[in-house]
């Protein structure tokens, strides 16, 4: 439809098309991630709340790894803009509060680093999601890091989802929590 109204050209078209074909098998490698993520659930579960920042398309993302990750673990957590960190959020960083970074490298990659090391220089644990460069680039004083494969931008939310799962997952086993069986969810919604 896009190259058919002229908002993007064949060669355009074939690229996306080409990274969309890649991605089963990009997430099929966040899935290989799963025995590190449980290793740091074990250390998310001992935590009262946590934070989730993402820029851009990795918001949406930020605030479905919180939703997950209260749904069924009952930690409180959050999602925000990264840009937003200073309008409030900010006040609730110091070391006991793990902040998880959706960061990709991307064209907003600088700008979400700026939004981590403030939280760094408040003596958060921020516990960062990027691929090999951006982990090169911004990992250094991370508490840990998690390195997921490059992909496209319009990708990213996709394969970033499924770290945001795991940490949920992991997080609510090792607190022991019945992930099947959440309290106070219903399985589905009805209007009365």
């Amino acid at each position: 439809a896009g190259v058919d109204r002229g908002r993007i050209d064949a060669a355009a078209l074939a690229g996306h098309l080409a990274g969309l074909r890649a991605l089963p098998g990009l997430m099929n490698a966040a899935l290989g991630l799963s025995d590190a993520v449980a290793r740091v659930a074990e250390e998310l579960a001992k935590a009262q709340d946590i934070l989730f920042l993402g820029r851009g398309a990795m918001f949406p993302l930020a605030l479905e790894g919180a939703l997950k990750l209260k749904e069924i673990s009952y930690i409180h957590a959050e999602g925000y803009a990264s840009g937003e960190l200073k309008h409030g959020p900010i006040a609730l960083i110091d070391a006991a509060v793990p902040v998880i970074v959706l960061a990709p490298k991307d064209g907003l990659f600088d700008k979400t680093v700026s939004n981590m090391q403030e939280v760094m220089a408040r003596h958060g644990k921020v516990l960062l999601l990027s691929d090999a460069a951006g982990v090169q680039e911004a990992g250094r004083g991370s508490w840990q890091v998690l390195t997921l494969p490059q992909v496209a931008p319009e990708w990213a939310p996709i394969l970033y989802a499924v770290p945001a799962q795991l940490l949920a997952y992991h997080t609510a086993i090792a607190k022991g929590t019945d992930v099947d069986q959440p309290r106070n969810l219903a399985k589905s919604v009805t209007v009365e």
